[in-house]
C-alpha cells in the first residue's frame, strides 16, 4: 500500500514514510491509494472475532510491509487491550464509551498505535524523532502518555492557554522526561500553525527530524476505524446498521469511520455534530468551505476553526457534494443546548455524558425524530471527569474520580508558556 499526497506534487510513499514523514514535502495530507475492502467473513462472522483480529485485518492492508505480521499483531495488541463498550441509554439510542483507555479519552486508540509504530521505525536508528502535537485537549494527553518514555523519540505539546480542562492540562503537562508542553497565549487554531509553520522551516528540518502526532498522521488517524467495527460488532440489528453520530472537531474520527464504511463496514449514515464552530455544517448548507477564527465552548476538543481532516473526507467521496450529503448530516449544537442535554441525559436516562457526548447525542436524538425506523450510536469520546468543571455545575453532583488519574492530579505541572507566533515555538525547537 502507497499513499499519495492531496496536494498531488509530492512522491508517493510507504506506511513507513507517511508515518514518519508526518506531511507529505508539499504539506499535503497522505492518502491511501485505494480503499481495501474488509473480508465479507470478518463482517459477517464479527461477533466470533477478537478485537485484536478485527483491529489487525483492518490495518494490515495499509501497513503493508513496513511492519512484520508478528510486530503488527504485537502492536495492535498494545493498541487495543481495554474495554470498548456500546451502552444502551435508550430504546434506539447508544453510546459507545471510547473513554475507558489509560488517559480516559477516545485518542488513546491513534495515539497508542501511532508511538508503537513510530517507537518501531526508530528502533536501532541513530536519528532522533521530534515529535510536534497542537492540542485542543485530549490529543496531548494521549500522546504524551503514549510515547513517554519511547528511546529516540522527543514530543513537544502545544496547548491554548486556559482553553483545555484542567484534568486534561495535568495530563499532558505532568510527565517530563522527553515530554514537552509549551503553553500558547492563544488558541488551538494558532497553535495548529504554529506546528504547520514549523513543518515548513528549512532551518528547523535541517536540524530536527520533525513529524506530527496530529490526526493528520496516517498512523493516528488510520486506526480510528477500529471502534466503529467493535461497535458493529456488538450491535444487535445487523440487518439494519446503526446511524452514528461523531462529536467532531478537527473531523480525524470521523473521517475514519467514513472510511471504515467505505472499506466494508455496514453503516446507515453519519452525522458529524459541531459545536459553535460551525464550518462545516455551514458548508453543507452554503457549499462554501469558509474557515473561521475557533471561539471557545465548553465542549474545548473540538474548538476548530479549520479541520485539517476535511479534505480527506472529500477525498473519501471523490470531491462529490451530492456524494458526501448521501451519507453525512452535519449540525451544530450550542452551548445552552449542550448543558441542557447532559442534564436531561443524566435525570431521565442514569446516563452520564462528557460535553463532546452531550453534543453528538442531542444532533443524534434530533437525526432521529426525523428519520423514524431508525437507531443510532453516538461516540462518548472522554469520561466525564475530564470537564468535571463542566459537567459538575449542570448536574449539581461530584464526578467520581476514576482510580487510574487520582495520582496524576496530585502531581506538578510542567510546562513552558510561549507566546503565539512561529519564531517562539522555533527557539524553543533549537534549544532541544
Amino acid at each position: 500500500m502507497n499513499f499519495y499526497s492531496l496536494n498531488k506534487k509530492s512522491p508517493n510513499v510507504n506506511f513507513k514514510e507517511a508515518t514518519i514523514n508526518g506531511q507529505a514535502p508539499d504539506k499535503g495530507l497522505y492518502f491511501p491509494e485505494i480503499i481495501p475492502q474488509v473480508k465479507n467473513e470478518l463482517i459477517s462472522n464479527i461477533e466470533n472475532i477478537s478485537n485484536e483480529e478485527i483491529a489487525f485485518e483492518v490495518i494490515q492492508p495499509y501497513v503493508g510491509d513496513s511492519i512484520v505480521t508478528n510486530d503488527l499483531l504485537n502492536i495492535v495488541k498494545e493498541t487495543v487491550n481495554f474495554s470498548i463498550p456500546l451502552i444502551q441509554v435508550t430504546n434506539d439510542i447508544f453510546s459507545l464509551e471510547l473513554y475507558h483507555g489509560p488517559t480516559l479519552a477516545f485518542k488513546d486508540i491513534g495515539a497508542r498505535f501511532m508511538s508503537r509504530c513510530l517507537g518501531h521505525f526508530v528502533k536501532g536508528s541513530d536519528k532522533k524523532v521530534t515529535v510536534l502535537v497542537a492540542t485542543s485537549g485530549d490529543t496531548g494527553g494521549a500522546v504524551a502518555n503514549g510515547f513517554y518514555n519511547v528511546p529516540g523519540v522527543d514530543v513537544v505539546i502545544l496547548y491554548p492557554s486556559g482553553k483545555v480542562s484542567s484534568v486534561q492540562e495535568k495530563q499532558l503537562t505532568t510527565l517530563g522526561n522527553n515530554i514537552h508542553a509549551l503553553e500558547v497565549q492563544g488558541n488551538f487554531d494558532d497553535c495548529q500553525q504554529m506546528v504547520k509553520a514549523a513543518f515548513l522551516d528549512e532551518e528547523l528540518n535541517k536540524k530536527l527530524f520533525l513529524t506530527s502526532a496530529n490526526s493528520i498522521n496516517v498512523a493516528r488517524w488510520l486506526p480510528q476505524q477500529f471502534y466503529y467495527f467493535f461497535a458493529y460488532k456488538q450491535w444487535l440489528k445487523k440487518d439494519k446498521p446503526p446511524v452514528i453520530c461523531v462529536p467532531s472537531g478537527n473531523f480525524g474520527n470521523i473521517c475514519a469511520g467514513l472510511l471504515a464504511n467505505a472499506s466494508g463496514l455496514p453503516v446507515q449514515h453519519f452525522i458529524a455534530a459541531t459545536n459553535a464552530n460551525d464550518v462545516v455544517p455551514q458548508y453543507f448548507e452554503t457549499q462554501n468551505y469558509q474557515p473561521k477564527k475557533a471561539v471557545s465552548t465548553i465542549s474545548n476538543a473540538m474548538d476548530v476553526g479549520d479541520p485539517s481532516n476535511f479534505v480527506r473526507i472529500m477525498e473519501i467521496f471523490q470531491q462529490q457534494f451530492s456524494s458526501l450529503t448521501a451519507k453525512v448530516s452535519s449540525c451544530s449544537v450550542t452551548d445552552a443546548v449542550t448543558k441542557q442535554t447532559l442534564l436531561d441525559v443524566y435525570q431521565q436516562h442514569n446516563y452520564l455524558c462528557d460535553p463532546h457526548g452531550a453534543v453528538a447525542y442531542r444532533a443524534l436524538e434530533d437525526y432521529l425524530q426525523t428519520n423514524p425506523n431508525n437507531k443510532g450510536i453516538f461516540l462518548e469520546t472522554a469520561h466525564p471527569v475530564k470537564f468535571y468543571d463542566v459537567v459538575e455545575p449542570v448536574i449539581g453532583q461530584t464526578v467520581e474520580i476514576p482510580e487510574s488519574i487520582r495520582a496524576e492530579l496530585l502531581k506538578e505541572k510542567k510546562s513552558t508558556v510561549i507566546n503565539a507566533g512561529a519564531s517562539e515555538l522555533k527557539s524553543f525547537l533549537m534549544q532541544l
